[in-house]
């Protein structure tokens, strides 16, 4: 069930779109203001949003900004304010959506729909996610329970081939011929246990239990 956050404060819409969204098999919880929407955020995990840009305590485009820092997930403003100028500010603080009121709820369902299918999509073919972990392979970035992890080039290379051959076990030799394949810089079996160690260590994974070694062997990443 995808679940939706909606950032309403006329009740009456707020009424006929959550019981319109939960006949749709959607989760929808609702917040009134920005502050508790800014709450809702940190609680919880949301597939999609839903935005009213006039607020009581401030704007929706705060809670799309910082829902673009901290996410990669749909934002759809609804409002009332219809000028060219909200549009273009709404779409490139990364609105995936801009819908005026009044909408038809049908048509809304359907705009929801599109926008999930797009990003379905990109996160079944272009990222894996495990143990808390998920690699985004179209920006070429690392999270940890949805929050960055800063990478250089190599040791995001060298995460990918784990991650994309969880389960197996791969050599250090395996992974030295790898990276020096695709970087075409020299790296040697004592620079690999300090990339590993690093890699580790921004993943807060010094147990080793995301990344288990091998002794003597490798490296894999297991359940």
């Amino acid at each position: 069930m995808k679940k939706i956050l909606l950032v309403e404060d006329n009740e009456t819409i707020v009424m006929g779109l959550k019981y319109s969204l939960e006949q749709e098999n959607f989760k929808v919880n609702v917040a009134k203001n920005q502050s508790e929407a800014k709450e809702k955020i940190k609680q919880g995990k949301y597939d999609v949003f839903l935005l009213d840009i006039s607020l009581p305590d401030g704007s929706g485009f705060d809670i799309c900004n910082l829902i673009k820092k901290q996410q990669d997930t749909p934002v759809i403003f609804l409002t009332a304010r219809e000028e060219e100028n909200d549009v273009v500010k709404g779409l490139d603080l990364g609105a995936d959506d801009y819908i005026i009121k009044p909408f038809r709820t049908r048509e809304l369902i359907s705009r929801i729909n599109s926008v999930l299918r797009r990003y379905g999509k990109n996160s079944e073919e272009n990222q894996i996610i495990h143990q808390g972990i998920r690699i985004d392979m179209n920006k070429a970035k690392v999270y940890k329970d949805e929050e960055e992890i800063i990478l250089t080039s190599l040791e995001y290379k060298i995460l990918v081939l784990l991650f994309t051959n969880k389960n197996k076990l791969i050599t250090r030799e395996q992974i030295l011929d790898k990276i020096w394949d695709i970087a075409g810089n020299f790296v040697n079996d004592n620079t690999l246990t300090v990339y590993i160690k690093r890699i580790r260590e921004k993943l807060d994974d010094k147990q080793g239990k995301i990344i288990q070694t091998v002794r003597g062997i490798g490296y894999r990443i297991g359940d």
